[in-house]
């Protein structure tokens, strides 16, 4: 009797998309050996791979080899879970090919994310997997021997994780979550996040959409309008190499998962429509494009205005439940607070190596040696809605969140100027309902995660 693989991860002709963030099992038996034989082992060859489907036959992606005898159904059992998280991870830079201000990422000169003219694939969020099975056992030789493989389907994992609330989806007895919804090839699919289709922000704002499946994807429409709901201007970015793209997508992973720069920065930096209805565009939309029909939900992007509040706004982007980044920007009140820490010590008074003894005044008494200061920023939000409320969950949970700096017309301006990282201090939640309570705002604190030197004496 042949090695069976019982159970598995759900799986579609097109590699279904794992987020590594569940349990990722896979059950497999071989009733004969296991009946028959001692020491008997499974055997897991798992096969990671950056660019295409792996090829099994070869080692050249395998990445560990793991082993579990079986249980007392005689199945094994393998929870890959821990394994897979550490091979993908939140892309902090944009891919190469990307733009930033007309200007072409390399490898020697790099951008974050956030700041893309236009497209970028993904370095790191998503990869390729596909495992082998074998048994092993020793026979009445006292040899080891392995035999019988399996191969798995193969799949797509990538940096995402689940909420007890997500619905899994079984056939038999595989499961997984079905992110089909996902998939840019319907009007009523999803960018990769759980924002609103309705956003605000500054005309100094960047960030990103990112969205899966690109096959269907031709073109990303944008339309612009002013305050009276007519519209003024439209760009249509196609899914080139010259934009950051491809021309032709052949199932590289690189560009399963990709990113478009779409806040008003981002069109800042390239659209010389925006450029010129820069001072009149109210709102835009931001719409997938397949050949004939829409690929995606379209997504609004309310500008707010600039002297409306009159606060210092302060924009964070944080790595979301998909593995991708949301924006918010804080327009109402928000304060700074600087707090030092440092070692001290006694300095004698006057000159006690010299020809003679002098008084200085300002020598003396206790000295700071060295002075470390730290950096919190508290924010409130607007008036949020449920949805918000429960979207801004994903701000608290975030393992990766960053303070983003505005808009610079400085072509050669520092790039690690616009991302600082911080470290959300505020470390409790509670979900405002407007039956509970009408109006609904939060406020949050962050802490700089760099802290600040200064001289030592």
């Amino acid at each position: 009797m042949a090695t069976i693989i019982e159970q598995a991860p759900l799986s579609t002709s097109d590699y279904n998309r794992t987020p590594v963030g569940q349990n990722i099992m896979f059950a497999v038996s071989n009733n004969l050996i296991v009946a028959n034989q001692i020491k008997v082992k499974f055997v897991a060859e798992v096969h990671i791979s950056s660019y295409l489907p792996p090829n099994l036959s070869l080692a050249t992606d395998v990445v560990g080899t793991f082993k579990t005898t079986p249980n007392n159904a005689g199945v094994g059992m393998f929870d890959f879970r821990p394994i897979f998280e550490s091979h993908v991870k939140a892309d902090n830079l944009a891919k190469v090919g990307s733009e930033y201000k007309l200007t072409p990422t390399t490898t020697s000169r790099t951008h974050p994310i956030h700041l893309i003219d236009k497209y970028s694939g993904n370095d790191n969020s998503m990869r390729y997997l596909a495992i082998q099975f074998k048994v092993e056992y020793v026979n009445s030789s006292g040899d080891t021997v392995i035999e019988q493989a399996v191969n798995s389907d193969s799949y797509k994992i990538f940096n995402g994780y689940l909420k007890y609330t997500d619905k899994l989806d079984q056939i038999g007895v595989d499961f997984g979550f079905d992110t089909s919804s996902f998939a840019l090839s319907l009007p009523a699919n999803k960018f990769l996040t759980n924002a609103s289709t309705t956003q605000y922000a500054n005309i100094t704002d960047y960030g990103t959409l990112a969205f899966m499946d690109i096959q269907n994807l031709v073109s990303i429409e944008l339309k612009y309008y002013n305050d009276s709901a007519v519209q003024i201007g439209t760009d249509t970015v196609i899914r080139t190499v010259a934009n950051g793209g491809v021309a032709n997508y052949n199932g590289d992973i690189a560009f399963d998962l990709a990113y478009f720069g779409c806040f008003p920065a981002n069109l800042r930096n390239w659209s010389s429509t925006f450029q010129g209805i820069v001072s009149t565009v109210s709102y835009y939309t931001i719409e997938a494009k397949g050949l004939s029909a829409s690929v995606s939900q379209i997504y609004t992007i309310n500008v707010n205005c600039p002297t409306l509040k009159g606060y210092e706004p302060v924009r964070l982007a944080w790595l979301n439940q998909w593995g991708a980044w949301d924006y918010y920007t804080f327009t109402m009140k928000s304060s700074r607070m600087i707090s030092t820490k440092g070692s001290t010590y006694n300095q004698l008074a006057g000159t006690w190596n010299e020809s003679a003894y002098r008084i200085d005044s300002f020598k003396g008494g206790k000295k700071a040696f060295r002075v470390n200061a730290t950096e919190k920023v508290t924010m409130n939000t607007d008036f949020v809605n449920e949805a918000e409320s429960e979207w801004f969950e994903e701000l608290i949970n975030s393992p990766e969140v960053y303070i983003l700096e505005g808009f610079q017309t400085d072509t050669n301006s520092a790039l690690n100027q616009y991302v600082t990282p911080v470290r959300l201090t505020t470390s409790s939640y509670t979900r405002k309902t407007v039956a509970n309570d009408k109006l609904m705002q939060y406020t949050f604190e962050v802490e700089k995660s760099k802290t600040l030197r200064t001289q030592s004496i």
